[in-house]
């Protein structure tokens, strides 16, 4: 079962809007069995979008097209509709009725350009949309289902939850597909694979195994499609066991989770406390510990020590030792954590100091390097990592690198 994505807007060509449609369909579709071949952006242009409706057709069996359906002059999308299903526009009652009810809910006059919404062409079956005034459509043509949904996400989403993904479902059941995704850190993509390279060789025919790094995080996504739900999601589970048999070290969650995320769950069960000490990265590490709901029974505070005055004023850290190995070094870094955990009174502390760039490197110490210390009351870990040369790529990965650090610190504690 094959489906494709159409987008329909300037403001998604231009960088304006960004396109979070098409990323949360192809998820709804491949969690009901469709393959997602493929997934288009086009201009709010007649010709383009008939591009876009010609090449999905006979090539798929589900095209979902969002976008152009509002009620301003360029939504030129229903006109370019009727054209393509040769048909024409008529007002739906239903449709006329449900959008004069929200607007007189908002106290908002009714328009014509309100009206206008209310226009469908006269072939296609309508998705009464409950959250907006803009109707779905559904047409078939020549083997392929078209389903055209408003751009703003939660109208989409209402749609796709309540119509459309039901009825596919009823429509199309002959392929199941099913996912799990490992997070793991700790090695570069090629090193991964290249210790992965007997675990794949391994693979049943109709398993599959994708890399999908981020930032230093690299998501290994099991597939595994056929026709049999109980016989797939054995298979796939039966791998994932052999997953984390073979790379046990660098496996840390699963499904999206964060490395934050794990590490709340970690001193959330153990009842510990964290604190962080952070130059380099400026108060991301915190950023990323308080963005978990419920982070304020374990993370007690930050030092945003960017200046060597206030590493050494607030943090107490020993400004011969400032004087003698510069503050991105492993002395400097442990005087941080040890100074945080005894200010903030807390079981961990984590304390980063570095060169993100693009100024400050040296013949010893080179952009992207980070030294970064976890203190507890058995004593200061301390680990030495050396990354790229952009700086907004460094502070997230040295920010990841100190959480996965602490992360194995309570796991060793």
């Amino acid at each position: 079962m094959k489906a494709s994505i159409i987008t329909i807007g300037d403001e998604l060509l231009i960088g304006q809007t960004i396109d979070t449609n098409s990323a949360w369909m192809g998820a709804e579709l491949s969690k009901s069995g469709f393959d997602v071949y493929r997934i288009t952006s086009v201009h709010d242009k007649r010709e383009d979008i008939l591009y876009a409706l010609n090449e999905a057709l006979g090539k798929t069996d589900v095209a979902l097209v969002t976008g152009g359906l509002g009620p301003t002059s360029d939504d030129i999308t229903k006109q370019t509709i009727c054209e393509f299903f040769n048909t024409y526009l008529v007002s739906d009652d239903e449709v006329l009725r449900m959008i004069q009810y929200m607007m007189s809910r908002r106290n908002f006059p009714m328009n014509e350009n309100n009206k206008r919404q209310a226009e469908v062409p006269a072939s296609c079956r309508v998705l009464k949309n409950a959250v907006g005034t803009a109707p779905g459509m559904w047409f078939e043509k020549d083997g392929t289902i078209y389903i055209f949904m408003p751009g703003v996400p939660f109208e989409m989403k209402h749609l796709m939850t309540e119509y459309v993904l039901p009825e596919l479902n009823k429509l199309f059941t002959s392929q199941i597909i099913i996912h799990r995704n490992i997070m793991t850190y700790g090695v570069s993509e090629a090193q991964l694979a290249e210790n992965l390279t007997g675990f794949e060789a391994g693979l049943p025919d109709n398993i599959k195994l994708a890399y999908l790094p981020a930032w230093g995080i690299i998501k290994l996504r099991i597939t595994g499609t056929g026709t049999e739900k109980e016989l797939i999601l054995n298979k796939v589970n039966d791998q994932v066991s052999k997953l984390y048999k073979t790379i046990p070290d660098l496996i840390y969650g699963e499904n999206e989770e964060s490395l934050e995320m794990v590490i709340g769950k970690l001193l959330k069960s153990n009842d510990k406390t964290v604190c962080t000490a952070e130059s380099c990265t400026g108060g991301q590490i915190a950023h990323m510990i308080t963005s978990i709901p419920g982070s304020s029974s374990y993370f007690k505070g930050s030092v945003v020590a960017y200046a060597n005055s206030v590493k050494a004023d607030l943090l107490g850290v020993s400004q011969d030792s400032i004087n003698s190995y510069g503050a991105v070094s492993e002395q400097v870094v442990k005087e941080m954590a040890s100074g945080a955990r005894i200010l903030l009174q807390t079981d961990y502390a984590v304390a980063t100091s570095g060169i993100a760039g693009p100024d400050g490197e040296t013949q010893e110490k080179l952009i992207g390097t980070v030294w970064i210390a976890i203190a507890t009351e058995k004593g200061t870990v301390t680990e030495k990592r050396v990354f790229g040369n952009d700086r907004i790529a460094n502070i997230s990965r040295f920010s990841i690198a100190a959480l996965n650090l602490l992360r194995l610190q309570i796991i060793n504690d």
